[in-house]
């Protein structure tokens, strides 16, 4: 018994079930928008079981992939793996386990949700290769959740809907975004042992600068969807609330203060994404008495 709890404890650590909130409320945006208010508590289940198994599969696959990268670098030395707390073969067994209960969510779901589940896989598990290959690793990350609300479209409607394009691309340069920040914590490891990011191409300064535009069409992009979605004055409100946020968020790390940064990247981020689903809620509620 104490094997199992101290295993279940690591695997819940390695694939950090918390920060789950990052994507969920804006899955569940997508949800809303689909169905102009609640979906039904049945598609909403297995859209939570869809976002849970395939966040947790990438994860998993992303502290295997990244096992032996993660030894060397000091901030990264602890995870389960390099640790000892976990073994490789357990880890690949939870990321096939963990990947045949998102298939089947998605089954679950409707034929269309089904038939783009494994493209879904390769773009959530692709990320963990993109850092040996591409400076811009932080966009296909945000892509991986910027695709949820576009999925939870598709889970209640059973097709897609070229406006749901405009909530992808905010989701993926906000987490783009606070991902360019959160790798300046290995700027210089980056750059020793040939890792691509946009820190290690373009310097801090240069990492701080990408971040802030990347996250000034975030906020335009936010006003644009309040107006194709017809959220009215609470989704503006919304959007203003996100804005400053994120404002705070470019306000308490620099480059040359970066101390700051896991306030940034989990608290900040948490409250941003929970702000954007309430008041999209909101709206839609509202509109509906």
């Amino acid at each position: 018994m104490a094997t199992l709890l101290k295993n279940t404890a690591a695997t819940l650590e390695m694939i950090k079930w918390e920060h789950s909130i990052f994507a969920l409320p804006f899955a569940l945006s997508g949800a809303m928008l689909a169905a102009r208010g609640w979906p039904s508590w049945v598609v909403l289940a297995w859209i939570v079981v869809c976002m849970v198994s395939a966040r947790s599969a990438a994860m998993a696959f992303n502290r295997l992939v990244d096992a032996e990268l993660d030894r060397v670098n000091p901030r990264t030395a602890t995870r389960a793996i390099p640790a000892g707390a976990l073994r490789a073969r357990f880890v690949a067994a939870f990321v096939v386990v963990a990947a045949a209960v998102f298939v089947f969510a998605s089954a679950m779901l409707n034929r269309l949700t089904l038939e783009l589940a494994p493209a879904a896989l390769v773009v959530v598990l692709g990320y963990s290769y993109m850092k040996r290959v591409t400076r811009w690793s932080h966009l296909v990350l945000g892509l991986a959740l910027g695709i949820a609300p576009s999925a939870a479209w598709i889970a209640v409607r059973g097709r897609y809907d070229a406006r749901m394009l405009v909530l992808t691309a905010l989701v993926m340069l906000w987490v783009g975004g606070f991902d360019v920040l959160y790798a300046c914590q290995d700027f210089e490891h980056d750059r020793k042992v040939g890792l691509n990011s946009v820190p290690a191409a373009f310097g801090m300064v240069g990492a701080f600068r990408i971040a802030r535009a990347m996250h000034l069409v975030v906020v335009a992009l936010a006003i644009w969807l309040d107006s194709l979605f017809g959220l009215g004055a609470v989704g503006y409100v919304g959007t203003a609330i996100v804005a400053a946020l994120l404002l705070y968020e470019h306000l308490i790390v620099s480059p040359k203060d970066i101390r700051r940064m896991d306030a940034a990247f989990f608290t900040l981020n948490g409250v941003i994404s929970v702000v954007f689903f309430a008041f999209v809620a909101g709206a839609l509620l509202l509109q509906r008495h």
